[in-house]
């Protein structure tokens, strides 16, 4: 067999502590799981069952990095959230066997071109380019093993803009996995963004943004100048 062009490289997190590296296959977040920040967006969080998006796999931009202020957006957007990388899968997982398929977790930013998705909303039309851009999946290494309930925050040049707990989620994350998994068949490889809190804001060239999780290495990125 030939190749009819040299495949891409396979993206990948580090694993904190190692000089491992997990391969990624798809990722998967979720809207509105935190009460106040689906408030914020004019959405009532007590009617709505846990919804899905999904990003390329290649959007991933691992912590410590300068990228440029995404194109066909001037209302750029951070959203801190606790990311679960998956090494088991299958369907219809029970929410009690969910946590036997976590391979760790990650502090993670799901950018947003927040005016895109205004406009997407607006028209009833898909979320893909308002979440799914290049460059738009911020993570931090992953850490094994279990999480306990901590902070999660979102700063930006050192201010704080959101914060909130693990616990405030309305979908834990063993809930999540087993409805996404209703949804999808899971696999090893997978990474499951699980909603942001209240606070989200806007980003501007020259900013430093910087996702901590009680527990976990940060998520920092610094947003240079627009790229043509």
């Amino acid at each position: 067999m030939t190749w009819v062009f040299d495949p891409p490289a396979l993206p990948y997190l580090p694993v904190q502590g190692s000089d491992a590296r997990f391969p990624l296959r798809r990722i998967f977040c979720v809207g509105r799981n935190y009460a106040e920040h689906a408030r914020e967006l004019g959405n009532d969080p007590d009617r709505e069952p846990p919804f899905f998006f999904t990003k390329p796999a290649d959007s991933v931009v691992l912590s410590g990095a300068t990228i440029p202020y995404p194109t066909a957006t001037a209302n750029l957007h951070h959203e801190a959230e606790l990311v679960v990388a998956l090494a088991g899968g299958g369907s219809d997982v029970a929410p009690e066997a969910a946590s036997a398929l976590i391979f760790g977790y990650a502090a993670g930013n799901d950018l947003t071109r927040r005016d895109l998705q205004a406009a997407a909303k607006e028209m009833r039309r898909p979320w893909d380019m308002a979440k799914g851009f290049d460059r738009s999946a911020v993570c931090g290494p992953l850490r094994r093993g279990p999480l306990a309930d901590g902070a999660i925050r979102g700063l930006v040049n050192g201010a704080l803009r959101q914060q909130a707990r693990l616990s405030d989620m309305i979908w834990p994350v063993a809930d999540v996995i087993a409805h996404l998994s209703r949804l999808v068949r899971l696999a090893p490889g997978d990474l499951i963004f699980t909603g942001t809190p209240a606070g989200v804001g806007p980003l501007q060239p020259g900013d430093v943004c910087r996702v901590e999780i009680d527990g976990l290495s940060p998520a920092e990125i610094t947003i240079a100048a627009a790229t043509r």
